[in-house]
Formats: C-alpha cells, structure tokens, sequence
C-alpha cells in the first residue's frame, strides 16, 4: 500500500461539533462542498460545484444495469464498480455501498473504488466511515486530488481542522486550479481565523469557478471581519448578481446599510432575503432593528416574534432569548 509522505496517515475520529450560525455566517452556509463525481473504470463523470448537505443530495436518473456478459474482459473488481454505479443510478445507495465494498476487497489499489464508496456513504450520512474511504482512495493513487479534497471536506464536516487543512492543501498542491478544494480551504481557514489565508483561497476559487456564488460570498465575511465595508458590499451584491436568491449575502448586504444608517436601504435588503428564503430567521431580525430605530414598534414587534418563533424552531435557542431580550425593550 503506497503511503503519502507528510500527511497523518491515522484519521482521527471525526467530532461532529458543528458551530452554531450567527449574525453572519449560518451553518449551512459554512457546509463544505463534496465532489460529487462516481468515477467509472479511470473516467470521470462531471459533477457540479455546489454546496451538498444530508438533507440536498441530488438523485441520479435511472439506468439499466450492466449484464456480467457485457463486462466480458474486465477485472471482477471493475465490474463490481460498475455494478455499484448503476446501483446508485437506480437509487439503491445500500446496494452500491455493498458492490463498492466488494470492489475495493478485490482489488485494494482501485482508488476509483474507494473513492465511490466514500461518496455513497456520504450520502447515506456515514461521515466518519466516508473519510476512511476517501483516505484508502488517497493511499492507493497519492496523486488523486479528488480523493484529497474529498477527504478534507469530510474532516472539515466533521471539524477535524487540522486535518482538514493539511489534505486540502495536498488538494490545491495536486489540483491549483480547482475551485472546489480552494473553497473548502477556505473554509478551514476561515473557521481557524486565518482571514489573510482565507481570503486568498476563496480569491483562487472565484476564479476557477466564477458562476459559484458561495466563495464570493465568504469573501464578503472576511472583508466584513477585518472593517472593509466597500470591499464586503461589493461582495455581497456579486453574489447575489450570480444568485438572486442568495438569503445570507441581501442579508449581510443589510447589514451594511443598517450600519451606514440607511434605514430604508437596509429594509429593502432584509426584505429581499426573507423572500428568497422565507425561514431566514436573521431576514425578519434584520427588519425588526430597522423598525426599532424608526420608531416603528408595532412592526418590529410583529417581525421580531416572527424571527424568535423561528429561531426557537431551528433550536437556536440563544438568538430567541435574545429576541426576547429585544421585545421586552421594545414594549
């Protein structure tokens, strides 16, 4: 088993300790983006470049099954590998994690196999035994960067930084152009509160993958970190240029306006991301302060309730006593 130098070769236990979403950053937004490209045979099949949670994970079309005899001439681990591709194709994910398994038995140096394993447990929710197997795809090829970047987006997952930022790395020295690894290493550096590094990776992962609104958007946070206004505005409403219906930037785009004191500007920013995603609960909290220094109570109390019901049914019970804190001033 070929061994990569520099790197643990031991993957620690992952620790799901997911931080809780605040005023400019919600967990779903700091999700890590997993390729989600099933290779076949050493082809690799286009994937997109798209933030993947449990709960989003794409459904693949149907296909009919590849006969034993239609596989004539290739190596049984191969065939099991294909076997698992249609499986996943027929939605049968339990059935493709089997013959991917199978696969990787038959024949450990298959990183393709590993790898596939790794992403369909990964869509079965199975984080830690994901990053195994993106691990043993990595051992067996040490210059598969999708086994790397992978392998990072599982430990970033799962808040294994460390780790995350050195498999990433690897990611970015194999593939520089790739939009995904630099996007996720951005991430890492952003949660370790490297905002220098940060905003470099997520620069290099606007480039290579300009029609990505996510990277633009965490531009816009670092710059709203380190006090650039004009530069995190011009973030912001880059990203919304590329998704209209992106609810964080209009609301970090709110945020701006409220700070620089255009009330109404702000408003209109909070409105738009509560209609671009009505259970934004920071969208109606954003309406209420602008309401509040306007004088307007009766609205702002009305939003205000709104946003703690929310929060209270997302379980962000820190950000509803707060809320609550708000209304009890407001009254």
């Amino acid at each position: 088993m070929k061994k990569n130098q520099g790197l643990q070769r031991n993957i620690y236990k992952i620790e799901m300790n997911l931080r809780l979403p605040n005023h400019n950053i919600t967990k779903k937004q700091s999700k890590t983006v997993l390729m989600l490209c099933f290779l076949m045979l050493s082809y690799l099949l286009p994937g997109d470049f798209t933030p993947i949670s449990a709960n989003t994970l794409p459904k693949i079309a149907s296909a009919p099954i590849f006969t034993a005899q239609a596989q004539l001439g290739l190596p049984a681990a191969v065939q099991w590998m294909n076997q698992g591709l249609q499986s996943l194709q027929q939605g049968k994910v339990a059935d493709a994690i089997a013959a991917f398994r199978q696969a990787s038995q038959l024949d450990p140096d298959l990183a393709a196999a590993h790898y596939n394993l790794g992403l369909a447990l990964r869509q079965q929710g199975e984080i830690q035994l994901a990053a195994d197997a993106f691990y043993r795809a990595i051992q067996a090829d040490p210059s598969f960067a999708l086994g790397f970047t992978n392998l990072g987006a599982a430990l970033l997952e799962g808040n294994n930084l460390q780790q995350a930022k050195d498999y990433l790395g690897r990611a970015v020295e194999l593939n520089p152009n790739s939009g995904v690894a630099n996007y996720n290493l951005g991430l890492v550096r952003e949660q370790l509160g490297e905002l220098g590094d940060a905003i470099a990776s997520f620069k290099k992962a606007v480039q290579f993958s300009p029609k990505a609104p996510e990277a633009v958007y965490h531009l816009g946070l670092m710059y709203l970190q380190q006090g650039k206004l004009d530069e995190a505005k011009k973030s912001f409403e880059q990203a919304i240029k590329i998704n209209s219906k992106y609810a964080e930037a209009h609301y970090n785009l709110g945020g701006i306006y409220l700070n620089q004191g255009k009330l109404d500007t702000a408003l209109e920013a909070f409105r738009k991301s509560a209609e671009a995603n009505r259970n934004y609960a920071n969208a109606y909290y954003g309406a209420g302060i602008v309401f509040l220094q306007q004088n307007n109570y009766s609205e702002a109390q009305r939003v205000l309730q709104y946003a703690q019901q929310l929060y209270i049914a997302q379980g962000n019970i820190e950000w509803a006593t707060k809320v609550e804190e708000m209304l009890v001033r407001s009254r």
